[in-house]
């Protein structure tokens, strides 16, 4: 259970640490090179599928980081969408703005998630990746479904905690890294050669519970999807991964509804909030949720 002033101090601390210029652009790198290319390529993947049911209409993509999904909807497939864009880190945004043209019609806005600067009833389409991991998820919900058109749609990513690769992660291998670091300080090892992993800030819900508090924020989800699809779990991915290509041909491969969504290490929920509802206020109550460390 994490209260409420435990949640206000991981805002802090997950806002500090993306205002950093030099993570941002570490963060941004990692869409295109590293063992986390493939996480982020099987996530456009299959939003950029979902989003073909929608090809056009006022869109919002919130937490939208270094812009990734913005440029990619600028391009040859990204549909006829007006595309507002925001992020709580002004680092992110400036990344995000880079390559845009003055004719491009996106807005980008530094913005919280918590509080959003936009009027009821704005968007047609809301997408919020890699975000409700680290903040409040009732509040944000709340906001999400305020902006919302009545039959408008939203699409939420969530880290998968209990996927094989998950609960390795952040049950064993994270752990393991911050013992060996402290047993490697007690060896004399200098500290920047030391094994370590910083705290990362992140709360992730299982996709039942998301969909239940999505419902509580007055939307009526109706399909999940799972992606990165991964039988391997660190760091056994990471000397697997640059030596596999397969899902650069067939991204299809890394998603999943069926009998593989388990080994999925992320999912989206697609939801429609629909005509003639009424936006709950958040519920204030602890999150119950799995930390990753």
């Amino acid at each position: 259970m994490f209260g409420r002033a435990n949640r206000s101090a991981r805002g802090r601390h997950v806002r500090l640490h993306y205002q950093d210029a030099r993570f941002a652009a570490d963060y941004a790198r990692a869409y295109r090179s590293g063992p986390s290319e493939r996480y982020f390529a099987s996530r456009l993947y299959a939003i950029a599928e979902t989003l073909r049911s929608f090809p056009s209409g006022e869109l919002l993509d919130v937490g939208c980081g270094p812009g990734m999904m913005v440029h990619h909807l600028l391009g040859a497939d990204g549909g006829e969408f007006r595309i507002t864009a925001c992020d709580q880190s002004a680092a992110m945004i400036d990344l995000a703005a880079r390559g845009l043209r003055d004719d491009d019609k996106v807005r980008l806005h530094v913005a919280d998630i918590d509080e959003l600067p936009f009027p009821c009833d704005s968007f047609d389409i809301v997408l919020a990746m890699g975000v409700l991991e680290y903040v409040d998820v009732d509040r944000a919900l709340g906001e999400i479904a305020r902006v919302t058109k009545p039959g408008g749609f939203v699409v939420i990513t969530m880290l998968n905690p209990l996927s094989p690769y998950r609960l390795f992660e952040w049950g064993v291998f994270w752990p393991a890294r911050r013992l060996l670091g402290r047993i490697e300080g007690l060896s004399g090892v200098p500290e920047e050669r030391r094994h370590r992993a910083d705290k990362s800030g992140i709360h992730a819900l299982p996709a039942f519970r998301l969909v239940g508090r999505m419902r509580e924020s007055g939307l009526r989800p109706h399909d999940v999807v799972f992606y990165d699809i991964t039988a391997f779990v660190p760091p056994f991915d990471r000397l697997i991964r640059p030596w596999s290509y397969r899902w650069r041909y067939a991204p299809e491969r890394t998603v999943s509804r069926r009998a593989r969504r388990w080994l999925g290490t992320g999912y989206l929920v697609v939801a429609q909030f629909p005509t003639g509802a009424r936006v709950p206020e958040p519920a204030q109550r602890p999150a119950v949720s799995v930390e990753a460390d």
